[in-house]
């Protein structure tokens, strides 16, 4: 009963309505297009999660790559009934940190807000007749005592104690470079978290993806979006945009691409060459004519 709980029922579900997203929720209202060409990441977390000990991961991969979008492909998985009996019905939430931190001066009153999350969470977790719920961070290195300017700096210190005690399941989200700067500094932290690296996708993958999603687009846009023009969107992006990362800046481009050709042309149109031209010239500042 929520009166056994230091946290109640209702402040746990006001904390999360406050400041998470609710992202189990969100693919039941179909928020999200289909995630594509991460079931094997979506297994590694999924296996670790069943797990007795090591139950927390984290998502390793450079900017763009896809690992929110892994944690929404497990939400997915969730409510499609694809994943086993112990996380049937489990919520999955990601922490707006910058929602939670607005309006504290210090990282300790950051703090106050969000232990009574952690610890609402940790009281229910070995409850079976309650759904698991998986806490999403993403950014997790900036947790770290030794992250400057960060305004959740020390998080880690306050929650070590309940990933100790095996009362949570944590999904971060960084890059391996900073994964090894602050995390793998810190051996009890470290030793808490299973690592699941990701790769960035090459053209033929990318090219999966975007197959994927684009219905979305199209009935955003109001438009119909061609193989062909996806393809040109993979080449152009992959040459003259290569410090950012696949998928991430060929959705980017199909998404804008599809804006210039409704403002130009309105609804029920082709997305064109030129469109994705224009696009790419405006992203990467080079003439159209020259792509």
């Amino acid at each position: 009963m929520s009166e056994d709980f230091l946290i109640s029922d209702e402040q746990l579900e006001e904390l999360i309505h406050k400041y998470c997203r609710y992202l189990t929720a969100l693919v039941r209202k179909d928020k999200f297009d289909p995630i594509t060409g991460r079931d094997k990441e979506i297994r590694e977390m999924i296996l670790i999660l069943l797990q007795r000990g090591r139950k927390n991961a984290a998502m390793l991969a450079p900017a763009g790559v896809g690992k929110t979008a892994s944690v929404i492909g497990l939400a997915q998985a969730i409510v499609n009934g694809d994943a086993p009996e112990y996380l049937r019905d489990a919520r999955v939430i990601e922490v707006d940190m910058p929602s939670m931190a607005a309006g504290t001066d210090s990282p300790a009153q950051f703090q106050k807000r969000f232990i009574p999350l952690c610890k609402g969470i940790a009281e229910r977790h070995h409850d079976i007749s309650r759904p698991k719920i998986i806490i999403f961070i993403d950014e997790i290195h900036t947790i770290m005592p030794d992250v400057e300017g960060s305004a959740y700096r020390g998080l880690s210190e306050a929650i070590k104690p309940y990933l100790t005690a095996g009362d949570l399941h944590i999904i971060g989200a960084t890059t391996m470079d900073e994964y090894k700067m602050y995390i793998a500094k810190d051996q009890a932290l470290d030793r808490r978290f299973q690592q699941i690296q990701l790769a960035v996708p090459n053209k033929e993958e990318t090219l999966a993806i975007l197959e994927a999603i684009k219905k979305g687009y199209e009935k955003h846009h109001h438009i119909t979006i061609p193989t062909d023009i996806v393809e040109l969107i993979i080449n152009l992006t992959d040459k003259h945009m290569p410090r950012r990362n696949q998928p991430d800046k060929s959705i980017i481009i199909m998404d804008g691409a599809c804006a210039h050709n409704v403002m130009e042309n309105g609804w029920n149109g082709t997305l064109s060459e030129k469109d994705v031209r224009a696009m790419v010239g405006t992203e990467t500042k080079i003439h159209p004519d020259a792509l």
